[in-house]
């Protein structure tokens, strides 16, 4: 029994290691599940901490003491009354907040589901690399190790069931149907999610489950219930944690309860995969958890959408409430992506005091931003417009491209400003080491290479060049920690930086 706690604390480990996302937050609803201290650690006085800077280089959550909910609401368009709770992995130490959270929340809030993001308590972490805490734990008393994880899982345990009575207590604050709420989990939220398949009352009962890539305690060997929900099951053949079996057994448990389980078992993936793109089966698990949900009614098909690549209609609203430029008024319009989008958010006094407007949107490459320049630039009259563009073609968001068709898009912009009387100011791209959510491209050469293409464009065409690399590079030619979080976007620090940058290249354009 010592070894098989053993090889699970090492099982769990590697699936923190395994995991890698990115996503930008917006600010979403934090609901406290418990009203003061959560019952059974009343003493816990340390802070819920979030960051990358950890062994496994990706977004964790740790110290959780004060259990919570994250709401993303249904679309509109889509909410069908249907809710889920989603229970992130992390071997009971982090929360892989993004791949196996965030992420999910907004595939199935697209498809109309209201979702929660449980962050339930964890394992105390004294340092700001909860992965080393653990690995030193696994290779110190394991007996000891075991016994502080113990308390730990049945807290985590009762956070979940907790999470599934908050939201059918309060589904019609939120237009939820009380038949139709589920749960979800990765790993060691796995556990969780078929612990309350196993254990719910009937606050907490599930309308369906879902444990993703589960560990299965020994301990759980109890009878599939009477009015068991429905299951749905996912792993991967080489899952590096051997866990396969854990899913085989649930599906035999269901089967034999005669309850309805649909398992899917993929022969590449690996642990932890969530929503992570690997260019491989795995990578579409969650269409087929839609399918599924879609056959159970906890979901409708969806209606095809109308296509807008460019996001034309991102600012269609906001660009009909322009006035016409002020006698005097030196407008000016900052173009980009999701740092020029990021800039408004993180720093709203920067714009707001002045006359410039953020036609910023995440993801978006020079092409995209080519088709909207008319509406989102020229249409707005401006003095001058602050072009911010480039990363996203070298992470390859919409497809392959080379160096010299990005700049081509980019002096297009340029000279369709030119062509209407509008200065240009031409940004450098800002330096990347690496895209957490593109690993591999190799960007840091490659940008250095396009911003000298950038500045000799400015320098023949008679526009400004913004140079905000030189400033803000470290050794490895990338962002560093102390301007950003994950080594591409900014954080205030770095917009502070690149303010008096940008206000200075503003200055020499209208002159």
């Amino acid at each position: 029994m010592k070894q098989n706690n053993c090889n699970m604390k090492i099982k769990l480990l590697i699936s923190i290691c395994l995991v890698a996302a990115l996503s930008i937050q917006a600010q979403q609803k934090v609901i406290q599940l418990y009203p003061g201290a959560a019952p059974g650690s009343e003493s816990w006085n340390w802070d819920e901490k979030q960051n990358d800077s950890n062994m496994s280089k990706t977004e964790v959550v740790y110290n959780v003491s004060h259990p919570s909910l994250t709401v993303f609401p249904a679309d509109p368009a889509t909410a069908n009354g249907t809710a889920i709770v989603i229970c992130p992995g992390g071997g009971f130490h982090m929360l892989s907040i993004n791949s196996e959270g965030n992420d999910v929340a907004k595939w199935l809030a697209k498809r109309g589901v209201t979702c929660f993001v449980l962050r339930y308590r964890l394992m105390h972490s004294v340092t700001d690399d909860p992965v080393k805490e653990l690995m030193g734990g696994l290779t110190g008393d394991i007996k000891k190790f075991n016994e502080s994880v113990a308390p730990v899982v049945a807290l985590a345990t009762a956070d979940a069931m907790n999470a599934m009575t908050y939201v059918r207590q309060h589904a019609a604050d939120y237009g939820i149907k009380t038949d139709k709420i589920g749960i979800i989990g990765f790993s060691a939220g796995g556990t969780l999610a078929e612990a309350v398949a196993f254990g719910y009352n009937a606050d907490s009962k599930p309308n369906f489950a879902a444990p993703i890539y589960a560990y299965v305690p020994d301990a759980q060997s109890t009878e599939v219930p009477k009015d068991a929900p429905p299951m749905f099951l996912v792993a991967a053949s080489d899952d590096q944690l051997h866990l396969v079996p854990s899913s085989l057994l649930l599906y035999s448990k269901w089967q034999q309860a005669g309850k309805p389980a649909e398992l899917h078992l993929y022969v590449h993936g690996g642990h932890g995969f969530g929503m992570r793109k690997q260019n491989i089966p795995t990578d579409n698990w969650i269409d087929r958890f839609g399918d599924w949900l879609q056959q159970l009614g906890f979901i409708a098909p969806l209606k095809a959408a109308p296509q807008d690549w460019p996001n034309l209609a991102r600012f269609a609203a906001d660009n009909s409430k322009v006035q016409a430029p002020a006698a005097g008024e030196k407008r000016v319009v900052f173009m980009g992506n999701s740092i020029t989008e990021g800039w408004l958010r993180l720093d709203p006094d920067y714009f707001g005091s002045k006359p410039y407007i953020n036609r910023g949107i995440s993801g978006q490459t020079t092409p995209q931003m080519l088709l909207r320049f008319r509406p989102d630039v020229i249409d707005l009259h401006p003095k001058a417009v602050v072009i911010l563009a480039g990363t996203n073609d070298i992470a390859g968001n919409t497809g392959p491209e080379t160096l010299e068709t990005i700049m081509g898009n980019i002096a297009s912009m340029a000279e369709l400003a030119k062509a209407h009387n509008i200065k240009v100011v031409l940004s450098s791209v800002l330096p990347a080491f690496d895209y957490p959510w593109r690993p591999g491209q190799q960007p840091a050469e490659k940008i250095v290479a396009l911003n000298a293409m950038i500045k000799d464009y400015a320098a023949k065409n008679g526009c400004i060049y913004l140079d905000y690399w030189t400033a803000m590079a470290d050794a490895r030619k990338g962002l560093p920690a102390n301007l950003s979080g994950d080594g591409v976007h900014p954080t205030i620090a770095g917009y502070k930086v690149m303010e008096p940058l940008a206000e200075k290249a503003i200055a020499d354009a209208l002159k």
